[in-house]
């Protein structure tokens, strides 16, 4: 009887740990950047990313989003802390705040809830990938 306690106490102490939440992922999103890559190559990151580069925007997933200026000119950003639940479902938009016409590394970004306009999750940007046609 004094052996099993022992494992029901350890089963009992299992049963109460849970690994995180897998990372939101949107499968349309995911799809899109990979559309805006498609035979493109990275380039060395940089910190900060022009407005006039930000024509659209990609969600692939609560890390990644990627920016397109044009076909051929896209940016890929790793954010430095998830953006929960950004690529979840439901009507969740990436605001960010500017003053310089840049987003830069280190910049923070809120997640709003577009039906109820409340702020949701926050997250820090990181660098900035380009991704450009092979010279």
């Amino acid at each position: 009887m004094r052996s099993v306690a022992p494992l029901i106490l350890a089963a009992a102490l299992a049963s109460c740990s849970t690994a995180p939440p897998p990372p939101s992922a949107n499968f349309n999103g995911q799809r899109q950047v990979g559309q805006w890559l498609a035979g493109l190559v990275p380039g060395a990151p940089v910190s900060c990313l022009s407005s006039f580069h930000q024509k659209e925007m990609a969600i692939a997933d609560d890390s990644t989003v990627a920016f397109r200026a044009a076909p051929g000119h896209v940016w890929v950003q790793k954010t430095q802390s998830p953006c929960s639940p950004l690529a979840g479902p439901g009507p969740y938009a990436l605001v960010t705040h500017s003053t310089v016409g840049s987003l830069c590394r280190g910049d923070i970004a809120t997640v709003v809830d577009t039906a109820s306009g409340m702020n949701v999750g926050s997250c820090v940007m990181g660098d900035f990938i380009p991704y450009s046609r092979p010279r």
